[in-house]
């Protein structure tokens, strides 16, 4: 960890001097922000049910994010500030490795999920703007260094990107097949509607 981050850290997390109403903030985003992403979630899917295949297939690919994140992050190994000393924690965690961050390389695939699909853009930036703020509540409260959320980040970016490759093709492959069925000819698959923008 080079000066940069550490000072970048020292910046944003709170220290041993708290500002009491922005710590009451972040704990609360620290805890509550995965689960604010959720309803908002479930809001965007009960709202648009031509999509909630897609919402599901991606919060399955999420539980994915996850499993992988966590694999990688034994392998670093890489300590949380509050282990270091660095920063004491105002939340309860454990001593778990922390790069990348799973809260953020989850939250923030589900997002660039959501802003890849037109009609979905709306709730995907309040995600986005739920994951931000997240990361930077995690980072307050001393149980991640700013690098951890970038690197979450960029990973969620890529699983994104991936899961949306296979969705596509899974889309694709459903098309092609219900076109040889007869009297299936030039309908979609029922459970992978055309987007509605």
């Amino acid at each position: 960890m080079n000066a940069f981050h550490l000072d970048l850290l020292q910046w944003l997390a709170a220290g041993i001097h708290p500002t009491p109403w922005v710590l009451a903030i972040a704990v609360g985003l620290a805890l509550g922000g995965p689960w604010l992403s959720t309803a908002v979630i479930g809001t965007a899917a009960w709202r648009r049910p031509g999509h909630r295949a897609y919402v599901l297939f991606m919060l399955a690919g999420a539980g994915l994010t996850a499993m992988l994140c966590q694999e990688i992050a034994a392998r670093i190994n890489m300590p949380r500030p509050f282990i270091l000393g660095l920063v004491p924690a105002y939340i309860p965690h454990g001593a778990s490795a922390a790069l990348p961050s799973t809260h953020a390389s989850v939250m923030f695939m589900v997002a660039f999920a959501f802003l890849a699909r037109p009609a979905l853009r709306a709730p995907g930036i309040a995600l986005f703007a739920v994951a931000a703020a997240t990361g930077w509540a995690r980072i307050h409260v001393g149980v991640h260094f700013p690098l951890d959320i970038a690197v979450g980040l960029m990973f969620g970016a890529l699983m994104a990107g991936l899961l949306g490759a296979a969705w596509w093709m899974l889309e694709l492959g459903a098309q092609q097949l219900a076109a040889r069925i007869p009297g299936l000819a030039g309908k979609r698959w029922p459970t992978m509607p055309r987007p509605r923008a």
